[in-house]
């Protein structure tokens, strides 16, 4: 393994952790704001509000006398997610696929006993999951039916897609592929490949798994060099309205493909990773000091996206 000093990385464009706290988070995302997506029953609020789609809202448990209530709540669906609402890197969240009989199940199959979901849900409220370790509540939502358009491109979890918005401008993206060494989460720490994206095209640039250049998938071997996400131009007004939604300059729109409903709004990042820059290959840096540049003048959500989508694909025009 190749190693850089940070100042090639500087020069190469590359946004390190220390510059993005500082010069982009500390001076654009204003502390007031952060419960709008630190908080995600608020962002789910938010977004429906602001006609934004996002997965279906089931019930809400904030109380442990509540959790009882539960099946109820299930009763008729196929399957249902369980998260905390102030969790954060994808802890804490229960993925039920099928409900037979009263019997729940994951996606391997394993089942999920009452108790065990109880005893979730519990942890959920005491804060186990939430930032700060302060007490929580349960977000019971609907579960997201897969596209088949992603067929054989992850294991297990659903793909997502995680696009960095700079002050309404979408400057980077990429699609999240859960492995079996990432538990079935779309986690690039956990062992989950990024796809790096065009922001013109939504066609797949370059690919990782650990940091490291991959060509398939390490569970499917689907190949990874000719992916082209659909529903590309709503993906990127999604993301550009965000920012008016939340009022944070700096931020990370995570969202999926459902294939009856389309792209849905899972959540919103105040604190963004920068390992999105590893899987498209190339630095964010330039792009965020050429929207920095810009002169101040209010742009549409559509005038944002077409402006990137020109001066922040594979080959800019400038």
């Amino acid at each position: 393994m190749e190693y850089a000093w940070p100042w090639e990385l500087s020069r190469s464009g590359v946004l390190n952790m220390n510059r993005r706290n500082i010069s982009y988070i500390g001076r654009y995302n204003q502390r007031k704001f952060y419960k709008r997506v630190d908080d995600k029953l608020i962002t789910k609020q938010l977004a429906l509000a602001n006609g934004i789609a996002v997965p279906d809202l089931i019930g809400v448990v904030h109380q442990q006398h509540k959790i009882q209530e539960i099946p109820a709540m299930v009763l008729d669906r196929s399957g249902f997610v369980i998260k905390p609402a102030k969790g954060s890197g994808g802890k804490g969240i229960m993925v039920i696929t099928r409900v037979s009989n009263g019997c729940y199940y994951k996606s391997n199959g394993h089942e999920v006993t009452h108790s065990e979901i109880y005893r979730h849900v519990s942890n959920i409220l005491s804060g186990l999951f939430s930032l700060g370790g302060k007490p929580d509540v349960a977000i019971v939502e609907g579960l997201i039916e897969f596209d088949p358009v992603f067929e054989g491109l992850s294991y297990e979890g659903v793909p997502d897609i995680r696009l960095i918005v700079f002050k309404g401008f979408p400057v980077m993206g990429m699609l999240r592929l859960s492995t079996s060494a990432s538990d079935g989460k779309a986690n690039l720490h956990q062992g989950a490949v990024g796809v790096g994206l065009d922001i013109a095209t939504g066609n797949s640039l370059h690919a990782v798994q650990f940091d490291l250049p991959v060509d398939k998938h390490p569970d499917t071997h689907f190949p990874l060099s000719d992916i082209t996400v659909p529903h590309w131009e709503t993906l990127l007004h999604t993301a550009s309205s965000a920012y008016e939604m939340c009022e944070l300059g700096y931020l990370g729109t995570d969202m999926v493909l459902d294939k009856n409903k389309g792209p849905l709004l899972l959540e919103l990042n105040a604190r963004p990773g920068l390992t999105i820059q590893i899987a498209n290959g190339r630095g964010m840096l330039p792009r965020l000091k050429h929207v920095e540049a810009m002169k101040s003048s209010a742009m549409s959500v559509e005038e944002r996206v077409a402006y990137a989508k020109k001066h922040f694909c594979s080959n800019p025009i400038f």
